[in-house]
């Protein structure tokens, strides 16, 4: 491949070489080559992600920032503009393959190879190959000459190339032969590859009878390859083919037997069309073709086998250490207990890793099954993660499914499901702040005593005290909330905590003690790089309203602006931290001179209030905000700060390769709603165009 375009997109069914085309075509490009082999576990942008990054790594390191911002942003496609400046970094450019990304399927992972494939920074070039369709808009890369595309005619063999291949496989062929099978084939190097392990194990070239029919491939496989294997390679062949990949130790596990790394070995050494992944000879694959055809004939034998295979896979996995490969075999193995203890132990470090879909899916997952015993902590769970990511609607979804189910039982690390339920309860704060200390300190009681979610009860308690108040309770409690969450490890709540102390120390005119304990706050959000969490909101607020009140607007306004960002987290589904956060950033907009910002965050927090109405002093100290502002007669210029969260959600999409239908459809809005939204963007910013405004978004380091 001689050409220069940034992309090259290898397009063709199974057995056309395109792996071999792109192994071949590295070899020429040097050392400085990230192998990414898509697996249907990558149906999650961070996961997708943390493959490149992973691949990367082996070049040169990539740093900690890139894989921090991809676990803070969940992978939404607004965030790879800033990932593929990150990797530009590096020294020299680099060729990434994504192979087999037939196996990628969702949406969000489709969005972000697109938008990867329209910022491969100079000097850098993207491989991508796929049986199927690729996720790109290859129209506007085709008028951009930004992409080389091989296909099936460029694929396919000729006689002389054929030929070769036919010998390295053992097989010798006259050439009337040789040109009479491409005929049969259409050059078609699987099929030609096939022919020769045929015609090495006896049968005659005249009996080649391949037309590339999906029917006829499995009978000729059937009855040239599994038919002339002895009974115990089959047998291994077909009861392993429910594995994505193998290891020895774990074929041993699913088939009962000693010795399937021997086999497999083996296998590979007579090119049975099992494919190695990694150069110790450890883990393989089998080809595509093949396993289609071992699981048909799993299929047509014993019902039953097939569960019970991937029930012994379940185990293999779980019993070292790799739960989550675990989950999809309990699930084919209709384990609908194991899958729930196993989604219930995984959700939430899962999801803190930033892998939002991989959650998504297994509740998906569990779904389609009926509802187990501990179902209902698993919907808790869900809420709050919901409720984290800014989205109410799906958040109170999952509270429904959670308090119409049973509570009883006990969880594996001996918290109740009850207890559950009640932390659930008191993190939504539906009821009040007496309610709320009430589900805290129910949740205290049922939790596991080596619960990391001890210190977000502790928190909720001591919250509970300070929306009354009684900030001599809540700033007790507060203390001890921070202490547990250090110990446990759980930094960004430990920010957030200490953010609260500082707000009270703030009341009693404590300044000094205020201004230590927000800048500590501060360090642990940078360090950690948690700017994207809904717990770093009120810590930027809280900051940026203490620096405008010392006189530093510079800094107050970039705080602000980070508090900003993080607006469309801030939803009535976590009411109490949010409204608190929205009341500190309003009277930082106030501090600053700007009214319009002030008026936008407040709108905000009454739409909160409407629904969560019982929030203790905070209506009315949000009341009494409200009065000054509207007390200002003075004309302001709209701007960024006066986006709703609506907008702000518009605007991160705005820098992306994302047309306004494809946004629209990204937000579950109607185009009518994207236009309007556009153009009042346009109109609170002072720009004509989606350009425009970017660049004031760039600008102001808004989405940097």
């Amino acid at each position: 491949m001689e050409s220069h375009e940034p992309v090259v997109a290898v397009v063709a069914p199974p057995g056309y070489g395109k792996s071999t085309v792109l192994s071949q075509w590295t070899d020429q490009f040097g050392p400085r080559v990230a192998w990414v082999s898509c697996e249907r576990s990558d149906n999650d942008p961070v996961a997708l992600w943390t493959g490149i990054l992973d691949a990367l790594d082996q070049i040169e390191p990539v740093g900690r920032d890139a894989r921090a911002l991809l676990a803070a942003s969940g992978g939404s496609v607004d965030v790879v503009p800033r990932l593929v400046e990150s990797i530009s970094a590096l020294r020299s450019p680099v060729l990434v393959v994504l192979d087999h990304v037939e196996e990628i399927t969702s949406p969000d992972c489709s969005r972000s190879i697109a938008e990867f494939a329209f910022r491969v920074p100079p000097g850098w070039r993207l491989a991508v190959a796929s049986r199927d369709a690729l996720p790109l808009p290859l129209s506007r890369l085709r008028m951009g000459r930004g992409i080389v595309e091989i296909g099936v005619q460029d694929l396919a063999m000729g006689g002389a190339e054929a030929a070769a291949l036919l010998r390295s496989a053992g097989a010798e062929v006259p050439v009337a032969e040789v040109d009479e099978l491409v005929r049969r084939t259409e050059g078609w190097p699987a099929g030609l590859y096939l022919a020769a392990l045929a015609m090495r194990s006896g049968s005659p070239v005249t009996g080649f009878g391949f037309t590339g029919d999906d029917r006829l491939v499995d009978d000729y496989l059937r009855s040239e390859l599994l038919d002339r294997l002895s009974p115990a390679q089959a047998d291994f062949l077909v009861r392993t083919s429910i594995l994505d990949r193998m290891t020895g130790p774990l074929c041993d596990a699913v088939v009962g037997g000693k010795q399937s790394a021997r086999m497999l070995v083996d296998l590979e050494r007579h090119n049975l069309l099992v494919v190695p992944l990694d150069r110790r000879g450890e883990w393989y694959r089998y080809h595509h073709l093949l396993r289609e055809l071992l699981q048909a004939e799993l299929r047509r034998g014993d019902p039953d086998l097939g569960g019970r295979l991937h029930a012994r896979a379940a185990d293999w996995y779980e019993a070292n250490g790799m739960a989550e490969a675990a989950v999809g075999h309990a699930a084919a193995a209709g384990d609908t207990e194991r899958v729930t203890r196993l989604v219930l132990e995984l959700m939430q470090p899962v999801w803190a890793s930033g892998r939002v879909d991989t959650v998504r899916g297994w509740m998906e997952l569990l779904d389609r099954y009926p509802r187990g015993p501990h179902y209902a902590a698993i919907a808790a769970h869900s809420a709050l993660i919901f409720a984290l990511l800014g989205r109410p609607r799906e958040a109170e979804r999952w509270v429904g499914v959670a308090e119409s189910l049973p509570v009883s039982g006990t969880l594996s690390d001996g918290t109740t499901v009850a207890a559950t339920l009640a932390y659930m309860r008191a993190n939504l704060s539906r009821q009040g702040p007496v309610a709320m200390r009430t589900d805290s300190v129910l949740a205290l009681d049922g939790l596991s005593p080596a619960s990391p979610f001890r210190a977000t009860m502790l928190h909720s308690e001591a919250m509970s005290w300070y929306l009354e108040g009684d900030l001599e309770r809540a700033d007790s409690g507060f203390i001890h909330a921070y202490d547990v969450a250090t110990g446990f490890g759980v930094t960004p709540l430990a920010a957030l905590i200490l953010t609260e102390r500082s707000l009270i120390a703030t009341e009693r005119g404590e300044r000094a003690a205020a201004e230590a304990m927000l800048k500590r706050s501060l360090e642990l959000v940078d360090t950690g790089h948690f700017e994207a969490y809904w717990t770093s909101a009120l810590v930027y607020a809280a900051a940026a309203h203490a620096a405008a009140r010392r006189g530093d607007m510079r800094e107050s306004r970039r705080l602000v602006r980070r508090a900003a960002e993080l607006r469309p987290l801030l939803t009535y589904a976590l009411p109490s931290v949010s409204v608190q956060t929205l009341l500190e950033l309003a009277q930082a907009y106030m501090a600053l001179v700007d009214p319009s910002g002030a008026h936008a965050v407040l709108e905000q927090a009454d739409n909160i209030l409407r629904r969560r109405p019982g929030l203790g002093t905070l209506p009315a100290a949000i009341g009494r905000l409200r009065d000054r502002v509207d007390q200002i007669t003075v004309a302001a210029s709209p701007g960024i700060s006066a986006l709703t969260t609506a907008e702000l959600r518009l605007v991160r999409l705005l820098p992306t390769h994302l047309s306004f239908p494809e946004i629209a459809k990204q937000l579950y809005v109607s185009r009518h709603t994207v236009k309007s939204q556009v153009q009042s963007v346009y109109r609170k910013l002072g720009v004509s165009s989606r350009g425009g405004a970017v660049e004031i978004l760039a600008e102001i380091g808004m989405h940097r």
